[in-house]
């Protein structure tokens, strides 16, 4: 990852911004639901390299049909299979594995940590994205929030589902690396649908070959579960992604990455309302604890200095 800034960014997100982030967050909520139908009737290796290769044939059929031109770049591909392991392979990978012992919900609870992990990859690696006292403190809050929403009786009460989150957690360290990286391709002048394709065109060559050596052909399974698989690979991923580097081009990747606080309420919201999951106060006041952190993140709430 390089240690330069990339395109110039706007710390502060503008209305179009929002609504793609807010759309954002709406079409990843619906994919913690559908994840956990798909894994009901299908490994969780072929959900994840199915979803991918849907994306990418959607995606470049939608390029070729608008005229844009494939890149022949080996250097650029190289990037792309970066980006795909980092984005998609290795956090898809431990979500999906994750959400077979956990519930949807209480997994995008924990992959609401990734601005957090964002804050600190980027101080690392990005000159125009530095930690300040405003950004330190929203990721105290922050955590506190995560801390609140997931509970310490979800701890205390199920041990064997320590690993599982444990696994989601790792993921959104890997989206924080992914979110850092991408910002080069708008450096690069790559058009986001383009990088999207290349993206997800990455991961399915590092996917697809491990989901048939370790599961096997793809089984006969529900039209429930096969259903919702080309759903994820086409909204959830091909669109999703579009989206995606729009808004990382635009806003820089911390920015991005407070889709992550939204998800959770559209997730929790569909577990509950078709997979009878709960939805108690926890959740409620953990939400609005981690608003405040990505506020504070996002510069919208400012630390009063004494004096």
């Amino acid at each position: 990852m390089s240690t330069s800034s990339s395109a110039p960014i706007s710390v502060r997100m503008g209305a179009s911004d929002w609504a793609q982030l807010l759309l954002l967050s709406l079409i990843w909520g619906m994919s913690f639901f559908l994840i956990a139908i798909a894994v009901r009737g299908l490994p969780v290796l072929t959900v994840v390299a199915a979803r991918v290769l849907v994306a990418a044939v959607v995606l470049w059929a939608y390029v070729l049909l608008s005229g844009r031109s494939i890149p022949r770049d080996p250097k650029l591909w190289l990037a792309f299979l970066v980006i795909g392991a980092l984005n998609n392979v290795i956090p898809f990978s431990l979500i999906s594995w994750g959400q077979t012992q956990i519930p949807s919900g209480l997994a995008s609870i924990l992959n609401a940590v990734t601005p957090l992990s964002t804050v600190l990859v980027t101080a690392m690696f990005l000159a125009d994205e530095r930690p300040t006292p405003a950004k330190i403190a929203g990721v105290v809050l922050g955590l506190g929030g995560v801390a609140i929403m997931m509970g310490l009786d979800t701890l205390a009460g199920h041990r064997l589902a320590i690993l599982p989150q444990i696994a989601v957690l790792g993921a959104t360290l890997s989206y924080a690396c992914a979110g850092t990286f991408g910002r080069r391709f708008a450096r690069m002048g790559i058009d986001p649908i383009v990088t999207a394709a290349g993206m997800v065109t990455g991961s399915s060559i590092l996917l697809v070959p491990v989901a048939l050596l370790i599961d096997g052909p793809p089984p006969v399974a529900s039209v429930q579960a096969w259903g919702a698989v080309l759903i994820m690979g086409t909204i959830c991923t091909g669109l999703a992604y579009v989206l995606y580097f729009n808004v990382l081009a635009r806003a820089g990747a911390t920015n991005i990455s407070l889709v992550t606080f939204l998800v959770p309420v559209s997730a929790i919201l569909l577990g509950w309302l078709f997979l009878e999951e709960e939805l108690n106060a926890a959740h409620v006041f953990g939400m609005v604890t981690i608003a405040a952190g990505l506020l504070l993140i996002d510069g919208r709430l400012k630390l009063r200095r004494k004096g």
